[in-house]
């Protein structure tokens, strides 16, 4: 075969790529609703930071927390599952535009925002499909890196938004805030529109070409229905709703613990939150990279993990001040577990699967979302521990909490679940690089080196490959009837 393009033939079917062959973008290729596929050069990794970027910064003017809610436990597969069909770039679009649109609305109409702001949650998973777009664009060896980047990238705008919204508040007032921030997410709606070209390869777009395609491989929900017979997906679900429950527990609670207990004034709340924010910048960015290339994947989990365990076991014995500060920067390095998940999840997961499996892990942290406050604010509760004052003063109830043996009890408690979740993660299978066999005593991959080729008409491969007992029962299914879609 020709290793220049042939003329452009009269008929359709002559025009079609070789099989196996990279087609080339067509100049003008539109996604489905009309969105253009083209973008500013080559799609890669900077304009995935740059979408995460601007959409976090808009909100951290506000700093306001964006709401995920709990229904994007089922939205955040949805969506991924979606983008592995119809391309990326239509549901960053969705996504962003969706989750920034309550924005304005709150100088506008406060019933609207409130309204709107429950709805947005749903579309509050743009990390979902932003990963499987990082997937798209590179190698196996690079992705933890790639990861390591977007979320430092994330971290980035969370430091520098909230010091620049007060700022504009107290000179200026809340109204040019709200304004800069709805300036920031029409910048990034515009930037994901007009410069993020379509990172998944058109001959993975099915529906581009009008070719028949398995409704199964189409269907969001196939891929959902197989999580419980995957082992290797229910141990990494298991480890990130048992690693992020506390997780978000904490963002909930403790800067008002800070404040009413340990006697932290809002300087040194703000200081505190630059200081972990700019190191977790230089963990996702420098550390991430050394442990993967000389710990392994799931070693960098562990350790990960194991820095979490340390940090909220610090935070639930720590009375001191010195003693939070000293917990910030073992805080920052936990910071690795979630790219380091991501990851992992990414080298194991089919690249027509990418979407979903993304989808899955940012599903499951919106889960933890709404779980994990309400979890923290039980055992405040029963610990007699109301984080209600604003002030920075301490009061009796409090003086008393930093004399106790366990002043910060949810803590304590997350750290029993991260250590649950540690535990899970041990049984995570190694993946070997190129050869598609988990390391484990009774894989059944190797046998399976047979199976059918992606886009065949059999029913889709399990979401990750795994050596499971299912893997084996879905080559015995009889293929699916295609359908024109």
């Amino acid at each position: 075969m020709s290793a220049e393009p042939p003329p452009e033939p009269e008929d359709k079917a002559a025009s079609e790529p070789a099989a196996g062959a990279m087609p080339e973008k067509r100049p003008g290729a539109q996604a489905a609703g009309g969105i253009s596929l083209q973008g500013f050069g080559r799609p890669s990794v900077y304009h995935a930071a740059i979408v995460i970027f601007l959409e976090f910064f808009a909100w951290g003017l506000l700093t306001t927390p964006m709401l995920t809610g709990l229904l994007s436990f089922l939205s955040a597969p949805l969506i991924g599952a979606l983008s592995d069909v119809w391309g990326r770039k239509p549901f960053l679009l969705g996504t962003v535009f969706f989750t920034c649109f309550p924005i304005p609305l709150m100088r506008i109409s406060p019933w609207w925002y409130f309204a709107m702001i429950s709805v947005s949650g749903v579309f509050s998973v743009t990390f979902s499909v932003i990963f499987a777009y990082v997937a798209d664009v590179t190698q196996e060896h690079e992705r933890s890196t790639a990861y390591g980047w977007v979320s430092a990238t994330f971290a980035a705008s969370l430091v520098s938004s909230p010091a620049i919204g007060a700022y504009l508040s107290a000179s200026y007032g809340d109204s040019l805030v709200v304004l800069v921030a709805t300036v920031v997410a029409l910048l990034d709606i515009c930037f994901i529109l007009l410069a993020v070209p379509e990172s998944l390869p058109e001959k993975m777009r099915p529906l581009s070409w009008g070719a028949k395609i398995s409704w199964k491989q189409a269907d969001p929900f196939a891929s959902l229905k197989k999580v419980g017979k995957d082992s290797t997906v229910l141990l990494i679900c298991i480890t990130v709703f048992l690693s992020y429950l506390p997780e978000a527990g904490q963002y909930s609670s403790f800067f008002l613990y800070l404040r009413q207990v340990i006697g932290f004034g809002s300087v040194k709340i703000a200081a505190f939150i630059a200081m972990v924010g700019i190191l977790s910048i230089v963990a996702q960015t420098v550390f991430l990279t050394i442990l993967m290339r000389s710990l392994g994947n799931k070693n960098t989990v562990l350790l990960g993990l194991g820095f979490q365990m340390f940090q909220l076991a610090w935070y639930g014995f720590g009375s001191q001040a010195w003693m939070m500060w000293a917990a910030g920067t073992v805080a920052a390095m936990s910071s690795i577990t979630f790219p380091a998940v991501s990851a992992l999840v990414s080298r194991n997961a089919e690249s027509d699967q990418q979407g979903v499996a993304q989808g899955i892990i940012t599903g499951i942290r919106g889960l933890c979302n709404g779980l994990g406050p309400a979890l923290y604010g039980f055992i405040f509760y029963m610990f007699h521990v109301e984080l209600t004052e604003l002030e920075p003063e301490l009061n009796s109830d409090s003086a008393a909490l930093q004399g106790a043996v366990i002043p910060g009890p949810p803590f304590l408690f997350g750290a029993c679940i991260v250590l649950m979740s540690f535990l899970v993660a041990l049984f995570i299978p190694e993946y070997r690089p190129g050869s598609g066999i988990q390391k484990h005593g009774n894989s059944v991959s190797g046998s399976l080196s047979s199976a059918p080729e992606r886009g065949s008409d059999e029913d889709i491969e399990p979401l990750l490959r795994d050596g499971s007992i299912w893997e084996l029962s879905s080559l015995e299914e009889s293929g699916s009837q295609c359908t024109e879609l």
